[in-house]
């Protein structure tokens, strides 16, 4: 099972980033995604459930539909709708994002349409007015939200490292780098016995050369996001370990399988 969530959609407040646009590079498809229904648990790190997540995905020719939502136990909800394709290269189509409840500091909608580059963030001020702020930006073609652990499964195995980019949101959305790199293979059981091997990447928010935008108003440097996949034929998403807005604090997704009993 597969979860598109990836790297957290920063909650920027600030002015637009305006940077020049480099030769941008698209991933390449190496596994093409497909039907799937899955099941998450978010928690915390010892080990405390924070809430229940559920994940469908659909492939209708190139494009995959992706839903994402967790549900937590005091009523908060984060729910993800990422549509792309995957015609040899991988290409948001769009991306969606509704955070609300008091899990999250700021309760807020994000809605990002690729081809018009139109973003609209609704959110919710420090005085409880709700707002909307709608921009057009520039967007480059390796622009990836929401699909992160999609691309951590089809990166060369031996790369050392890739920069794409994702829209940040908050009161005014703007575009950051962010670097995916392996840092070493990790082990986990299956069972009772068998030892399987995982590759552990770590994600980080690249603010090198952005000069007081960005930079000033996150006020420190994002934490790293890991996230472990296993490799081979039929890569998986297995765990992951991050913020789901920014500032917050770090939980832990992982994979869960039915229970049964009376």
């Amino acid at each position: 099972m597969l979860i598109q969530r990836g790297l957290y959609v920063l909650a920027i407040v600030g002015v637009v980033l305006f940077c020049p646009l480099t030769l941008d590079a698209q991933v390449a498809v190496r596994h093409t995604e497909g039907l799937l229904h899955g099941f998450l648990e978010l928690s915390t790190f010892d080990g405390k459930i924070l809430a229940d997540g559920e994940q469908t995905q659909i492939a209708r020719g190139d494009q995959v539909t992706t839903h994402l939502v967790f549900r937590f136990k005091d009523g908060s909800l984060h729910e993800e709708t990422t549509i792309f394709s995957q015609h040899q290269n991988f290409k948001l189509l769009s991306a969606h994002l509704v955070q609300k409840g008091p899990a999250f500091k700021v309760p807020m909608e994000f809605l990002m349409i690729v081809r018009s580059g139109q973003v609209t963030v609704t959110y919710t001020d420090e005085h409880g007015d709700q707002k909307t702020l709608s921009e057009h930006l520039e967007l480059p073609s390796d622009v990836y939200n929401g699909m992160i652990t999609t691309l951590v499964k089809n990166l060369p195995p031996k790369i050392a490292g890739t920069t794409v980019h994702v829209v940040a949101a908050g009161a005014k959305p703007g575009l950051v780098k962010v670097e995916i790199s392996p840092v070493g293979v990790d082990e986990f059981s299956v069972g009772s016995s068998r030892r399987v091997r995982a590759t552990h990447y770590v994600i980080k928010v690249d603010l090198t050369g952005v000069t007081g935008l960005i930079a000033s108003v996150i006020g420190k440097q994002p934490q790293e996001t890991h996230i472990w996949a296993l490799q081979g034929k039929a890569p998986a998403f297995l765990r992951s370990e991050g913020h789901l807005y920014h500032g917050g604090p770090i939980w832990r997704i992982e994979l869960v399988s039915p229970r049964w009993g009376t």
